[in-house]
């Protein structure tokens, strides 16, 4: 499968009988999802005719689907969306990227050991640093001090008893 697709919903179920789609999105916000016009399934590019936001979800109509039984075959399936087309903030990451970054300490340049998971939690993102010891960082400014990308590393302010 192409390297720049992400995994960024899925098909959770079927809405209504016109073959459109329910889609439980694994980004920051289902509007985050609405900016597109394609979705990859199963590495093939899926044209969005309309979408809308329906509480946390998105209901999709989606090109070639006309009916419920064939919205009813994509249920289950995993929707992807092509890096390249995505535009961040400075400052923001795809999850995808940052997991498996060497996590390096910035006051005594000591590896810690590789960003193993970052878990979404209501107040802030956390990195899981596994190493010798497992380590949970805040993702904050005031412990996630840079990402480099290109060299894989992600520079990490440590505080007594972290």
């Amino acid at each position: 499968m192409n390297k720049n697709l992400l995994e960024a919903g899925k098909i959770v179920n079927t809405h209504g009988v016109r073959g459109e789609v329910k889609i439980q999105p694994w980004a920051d916000s289902a509007e985050f999802l609405m900016e597109f016009d394609k979705v990859y399934i199963d590495g093939s590019p899926v044209k969005i005719i309309s979408a809308k936001v329906h509480k946390s979800c998105i209901i999709a109509t989606l090109d070639g689907v006309s009916n419920i039984d064939e919205a009813l075959k994509l249920k289950s399936k995993i929707i992807y969306i092509d890096k390249d087309e995505v535009t961040l903030e400075e400052g923001q990451h795809f999850v995808a990227d940052l997991v498996g970054l060497c996590a390096i300490c910035t006051d005594t340049n000591v590896e810690l050991g590789t960003v193993s998971e970052i878990l979404s939690l209501p107040s802030n993102n956390v990195y899981v640093i596994s190493g010798k010891r497992e380590i949970m960082v805040p993702a904050v400014p005031d412990f996630i001090k840079d990402i480099d990308l290109e060299k894989g590393l992600v520079y990490i302010h440590l505080i007594e008893g972290m």
